[in-house]
This record gives C-alpha cells, structure tokens and sequence, in this order.
C-alpha cells in the first residue's frame, strides 16, 4: 500500500476546500485486504494533534502501538492494522497539542457500541443485496409534487416494545427494543394498511441518550445499535420500498452532544463546534469551517446513498439560520459581516446541501422544519431560496390546535385561526405536520386537546383529521395519533396498543384508515397541493355556525372534491352550499357515520343534485345535511343518472 493508504491526493484536496461529499469513503474504518493479509485501514481527520493511535478490544484497551500517520498537511491521520476486521471495537487515542490524551469514537464510523458503551465498531456495508430496483427506478422519474404525501411520523424506540423486567420507569433495556427486522415484519405492514404513504423516522443515527429522541448525534454516519446491524437498517428500508412504502430520515446538522467520546473539542480545541447551543445545551457546528462542510455534507449523501432513503427533514433549521438563536443576554448576540443576525456560512452550506442532494438523488426531496418567518425556504436557491423542496407549516398547526382547545360556545370568536393559513399557504410548500412535539411536555395529546365528553372528544378527533387531511398541503401524524391515545407520548415505553381492544379507540383507527384510502383515491386532495389552482374556497366567512366549506381541484377537471367541515356541537339540515358547477354530488365520506363512532344521524344518502339558486357567490348550490363536530366530503357524480334523476 501506497505512503497515502489508497487515499488519493484528490480525495484529500476536496475534502480541505470542503466539496468531498464522499469523505466517508475515505475516512472511518474500512475492512480491506492488503498484500494477500485482511485488516482494516483506519482514517480521521485529528489536525494540529501530536499522535493518533488506534486502541480498541483487540489491544484491551491499551497503547500498544498501532499508531496512525499524518497525510501531509491535510490533517487526517491514516494507517492499516492487519488481521482484525468487521465488529470489532475501537476508539481514536489523541495527543493534542498540549499534551493532553482523549479518547475520541470515530466521527466517519458505520456503527457504535450500544449505550452505555460508547466504543465504534467497524462494520462493512458493501455485503447487503438491494431488491428494490423497480422503486429506485420509479422513483427517480417521478414528481413527488404530484404524488401523496401522507407521512407516518416513528420513534422506532417506542412504537413497539418487548414486554420485558425494567430498572428503572425509563430505563430501557436494550432487549426491550424492537430490531429494524422485527420492525419490517410489523410497522411496514401495519402502515401499508393504514395507507400512510410514507415512514419517517426520527433520527436513526447514533445517540448516547434515550431521551434526546435521537436528536443529540454522537454518530452521523452510525445507523444506532438499539435496533440492530446497518445491514439490519437496510433490510427494514429496502422492505419499506418493496411495499411501495417511501422512507424519509430524520437529520440534524444543526447541533451536537456535548458527550466526552464526541466531536466536541476532538483535537483539544474547536475543531467541528462553533460556539455552545444557547437552547439545547450542544454544540453548534462550524458551517465556516471547510472540512466540517464536507462532513455534514457526506453524511447526508451517505445517508441517501447507502441506506436508500428517499428524503430528508432537517431538523431545527430555525436555530442554524440565526446566529442569536435563543441567545438572551445582550453582549452575548453576534452579528455578520453585513451586521445582520442571519448566519451566513449556515444559509450557504443549506443551499449547498439542498443543491446537491436534488442533483444527486433525482426523485428525492428534502424538508425543512423551520419555525420562523425566514423567506423562500421551499425557493431554489438560485432565486435567493434556501431550495427545501417542502417546510413544515408551524403556524397551521399551532393556529389549528389552539382552535380545537377552544370550548365550543366561544368558537366563533377564533374562527380566523382557520381562514388564516390559506393567507399564506401558497407561499411555501407546506407539509401540515401534528407531529411528536404536539403530544409532549405538558401539551396534552390530540384527543386531550378536544373539549367536551367522550362521545365530543372522539368527534374533534376525527374532525382535526378530516380537516387535516383536505386542507391544501401535504400531511404528517406522529404514531398513536390513529388510534386516539390520551396520555402523551413517552419515549421509554411503546404505544398503548391495548387501546384497541375498546371499541371508541378501535373505531377510530378504522376512521383514519378510511381516511387515509379516501385521500390517496381523490387526486383532488394531493395533485396541485401548492397552488391555488387545486384550492377554492367556498366559504369562509361563516363564523357564527363554526362552518368552512372548499373545493379542491385535480388536474383533470373532473377531479374535484367539495369538504364541508362543522366545529361545532349543532347539526344543521338542508343547508345550502353553493357548488362549482351544475351535476349530481355524491357523498364519498362522512366522519358521522357509526363506524367510526359517530351518530349515524346525518348522512346524504342519495346524490344531491345541484340547482340553480346561487349561494356563496357561486351560480349553483346544493342542500346537504352537516353533522355536528363532523364533516363530509363530496364529490361530482359522473355515473349516468336514470331520466327520472335528471
């Protein structure tokens, strides 16, 4: 082998001017075989240090000599340890400048230790066989802009648990987790029935502490060991694909735990951190610093690349933007060259991930959760876009949760808190998330929010969903919001499944099923998403009865759907909506109906036939029976009517 390793000056020259998007190809622990002997070649990026030495269980833990050399002025340190190879543990032993000796896990590393441990391991990723050509193929031909987008939000560490002895109320013990495999034979069947589109999973990179929900990452390029191998991961993936299922991961290039083992002071010094996370009590990462670029940007190719995933969300993008995120004290607030608050090396490196990704990946998209008022996130960046393909839509969901907190005699004051997101829904591509961080810290869950008895709880439940789900943008819910579950939701314990077996709870995992098939047949309610040209409004206006009524708009003309939504408690008969045009209107869902639990009293049984008697600024009407806390969704009869009919 070569004074280099097989690492080519190219490789290192792209990684300083910080466009190595492939650097975990490089650096890490790779298995290889070298002059006829199996072993490993070790690589990381350690600048300004005195020695970097491999240790691991295969010294017990000692310096026994298995020292790296330095590429150059590149700063990466690189050697080959023969005859040890995939599982084995190790950590980077660091000299730094002064003296000091840290134990350091490997940033590039393809596997971890399981907590508490804190050790990488060396894994080899090139062994699993991928059976999900024909989704690959698909996808990259595809506009995902004109396709469903129905996301099902999972904590893979609490949808499921074994059902075993415990230490401690939130001590999970690593038996207790669900594998990735065990999760391909439940989840992805559970949410092929259900009709949810896709799986997006919180972050499955490695993470020391349960309670961080995965969003504190000691490993970014380290599918975590709670669940099983990479290739495990893989598996769960690629099934996901083979049941037409897409998959989108959670990212978090934001921030980093301040773990010992970490990237934090990796050399001695700053290397990845920029300055302390004033919110989270991380670290924030270098955006200006060329090598840390190509890190962040390597993970989220490798991510795309090896594992298949068909979209990333970034996790709180709000926080990278602003250099004074959550910072209170006045002589702590930075500014930029330009003297403005905006952190320009962060926007830079936003845009440059986003670039690459849709280059690189045809067919995937990236998603921004992002709360402020930041302009053109979902705009290419070559129109001054930070170029998400979508952003979660915040205000939506903070506007129409306080509504549904609202008791019912005083709804019609905050009638605005519905009408006003269709004021802006156009100015980005929204994706309408009631994600895990609406059902924790003292927030209540959904069903907790909803005023009233049992009986009026259930129907607000249904009735958010409804809403939800024919309201313009895409759609994401957190596991458990299907089946109605009261408490918050609790990272150490899984769902309460058990819920099922109480037929209130049942009938609403039947009503969201129903739902979720109802929105993937009506291309109305997911082809023009992002435009007026698939959203009318029929009335808006109507404060005094709680009642909104829409058209949504396919591409073709005879895709069109009419939702009339009542919020609250009175039912109303023979009231007149004004329709779009002349026809027959059949009643394709009712959230009423017995089913799902509702009163069965208020359905539009035959189809309506429209007349001519203008109502809603709209030439034609028709009269529909409205049920209370519920809603309907018509649609224009094309069927040919008997003479009697016409």
């Amino acid at each position: 082998m070569d004074k280099n390793f097989g690492i080519g000056q190219q490789e290192l020259w792209l990684f300083g001017e910080g466009t190595n998007y492939y650097a975990h190809r490089f650096l890490g622990a790779h298995p290889m075989t070298v002059d006829g002997v199996d072993g490993v070649r070790f690589a990381v990026w350690a600048p300004g240090v005195r020695a970097v030495q491999v240790v691991g269980g295969f010294t017990d833990w000692q310096n026994v000599g298995h020292e790296l050399t330095c590429l150059g002025s590149s700063g990466i340190w690189a050697g080959f340890i023969p005859n040890i190879g995939e599982g084995e543990l190790y950590k980077y032993r660091i000299e730094t400048a002064k003296g000091e000796i840290l134990l350091k896990a490997d940033p590039y590393a393809f596997s971890a230790e399981v907590r508490p441990g804190t050790a990488s391991r060396v894994a080899d990723l090139s062994g699993y066989v991928w059976k999900d050509k024909a989704w690959m193929t698909r996808r990259a031909k595809s506009d995902h802009f004109k396709k469903p987008l129905n996301i099902y939000e999972v904590h893979l560490g609490s949808w499921k648990q074994h059902k075993v002895p415990r230490v401690g109320e939130k001590d999970v013990p690593p038996e207790a987790f669900y594998t990735y495999r065990e999760a391909a034979e439940e989840l992805v069947p559970y949410v092929k029935e259900m009709g949810y589109s896709h799986i997006e999973l919180m972050p499955v990179m490695e993470h020391p502490f349960d309670g961080s929900w995965g969003y504190q990452v000691t490993g970014f390029f380290a599918a975590t060991g709670r669940h099983g191998s990479p290739t495990d991961l893989k598996y769960l993936i690629d099934t996901c694909h083979r049941a037409g299922i897409g998959v989108i991961l959670d990212w978090v290039p934001g921030h980093f735990c301040r773990d010992a083992h970490g990237l934090g002071r990796f050399n001695g010094e700053k290397l990845y951190e920029d300055m302390d996370h004033a919110h989270w009590g991380t670290y924030t990462f270098d955006f200006g610093r060329k090598e840390v670029r190509s890190f962040l940007m390597s993970s989220a190719v490798f991510w795309m690349e090896e594992y298949h995933a068909d979209g990333i969300r970034m996790d709180g993008v709000s926080s990278m933007l602003y250099l004074n995120f959550a910072v209170d004290d006045p002589t702590q607030k930075r500014t930029n060259k330009d003297g403005g608050e905006s952190n320009l090396e962060a926007v830079s490196f936003i845009q440059e991930f986003n670039r690459t990704i849709g280059k690189l990946f045809p067919g995937t998209f990236t998603a921004a959760e992002e709360s402020s008022a930041w302009p053109n996130v979902t705009r290419p960046p070559e129109e001054g876009g930070l170029g998400f393909h979508y952003k979660w839509d915040m205000g939506w969901m903070n506007d129409t949760l306080r509504y549904m907190k609202t008791d019912f005699p005083w709804r019609h004051g905050e009638h605005n808190k519905l009408t006003f997101s269709m004021m802006y829904a156009f100015s980005e591509n929204f994706i309408l998330p009631l994600s895990h961080d609406e059902v924790v810290h003292g927030k209540l869950s959904l069903i907790g929010r909803q005023p009233g008895d049992y009986w009026r709880q259930f129907a607000g439940l249904r009735l958010l969903a409804l809403y939800q789900m024919t309201h313009s943008g895409a759609k994401l819910n957190f596991m458990g919001n299907e089946i109605g579950q009261f408490i918050e939701w609790r990272y150490y314990e899984g769902i309460e499944w058990f819920l099922l077996g109480y037929e209130s709870h049942a009938r609403h995992q039947q009503f969201i099923k129903e739902l979720n098939r109802v929105y993937l047949e009506q291309p109305s309610l997911w082809q023009q998403d992002f435009s007026w040209d698939g959203f009318r409004w029929i009335d808006a206006d109507n404060s005094k009865d709680c009642i909104l009524s829409y058209v949504r708009q396919g591409l073709k003309p005879n895709d069109q759907t009419v939702t009339v939504i009542n919020f609250r408690t009175d039912s109303h008969f023979k009231f007149r909506v004004g329709v779009p045009k002349p026809g027959r209107y059949k009643e394709i869902f009712n959230s009423d109906e017995t089913r799902f639990g509702g009163s069965g009293l208020h359905y539009n049984p035959q189809p309506l036939r429209a007349e001519k008697i203008p109502a809603n600024g709209m030439d034609w009407s028709i009269e529909v029976t409205v049920p209370p806390i519920g809603g309907i969704i018509l649609k224009k009869d094309h069927s040919r009517a008997p003479k009697s009919a016409e």
